[in-house]
């Protein structure tokens, strides 16, 4: 299948991207700049894979949500908080409906280059703090997808009942560089460790018994989860 692959920059796009490299034939990677503090980061990681699987990488710039949008992962936002990724505070990053935004866009994009599927890397450790990434959402959403195009575009999601370190497992597996992904939302020079999404990377690699290649700023324990 002809599929088209969301992919941030993150581990889990990374690792969904490089899953379909091996089950699917991927014809780009898109990505969107909706003014996140990380982007500077996260971004150019999300180039490299697609350069070195020489799969077309398209970012699509989406400046309304960085300039009319409430949340504290944008520039415009207060600060990131840190804590467990589950805690009450990390809705604070959150995007109103990011994901049926980016996957709106995502299926026009796909049928305009004769793509069959659109490649979603939500999973379980999501489902927490994000309603974008529940299967409540997605399902319908693949519905409404596949309904409203031509060529009738599914909604692959792989990891939507895989937690962050079944992630880190499968990476492994395909022999994924996690050092060329990111995920601190901080976007500093690098990983704070501290943060919501710093803490679930650290605790994926950890449950998952994978060396984590990862340079932080700190790496006090982990927070429990709430």
């Amino acid at each position: 299948m002809k599929v088209v692959v969301l992919l941030s920059g993150g581990m889990d796009s990374v690792t969904a991207f490089h899953d379909a490299l091996r089950a699917h034939e991927v014809v780009a990677g898109l990505s969107f700049d909706y003014g996140a503090k990380h982007h500077a980061r996260e971004l150019p990681m999300a180039s490299w894979h697609c350069a070195q699987a020489r799969i077309p990488h398209r970012i699509a710039p989406l400046g309304f949500v960085a300039e009319e949008f409430s949340s504290d992962l944008l520039k415009s936002g207060g600060d990131i908080p840190e804590g467990h990724y589950e805690e009450e505070s990390m809705k604070r990053t959150v995007v109103p409906f990011r994901n049926g935004i980016m996957l709106a866009i995502a299926a026009g994009f796909a049928e305009s280059r004769g793509a069959e599927g659109v490649v979603i890397a939500a999973h379980a450790g999501d489902h927490a703090i994000y309603p974008d990434c529940r299967e409540e959402f997605l399902a319908p959403m693949a519905e409404a997808i596949r309904a409203g195009t031509y060529a009738g575009i599914r909604l692959l999601r792989p990891f939507v009942a895989t937690d962050k370190a079944g992630i880190a497992r499968r990476g492994a597996e395909l022999g994924v560089d996690f050092s060329r992904t990111w995920s601190c939302y901080k976007g500093g020079e690098i990983h704070c460790g501290a943060c919501g999404t710093c803490v679930e990377r650290r605790e994926a690699f950890q449950l998952a018994g994978i060396s984590d290649p990862t340079e932080y700023a700190s790496t006090a324990p982990l927070p429990e989860n709430p």
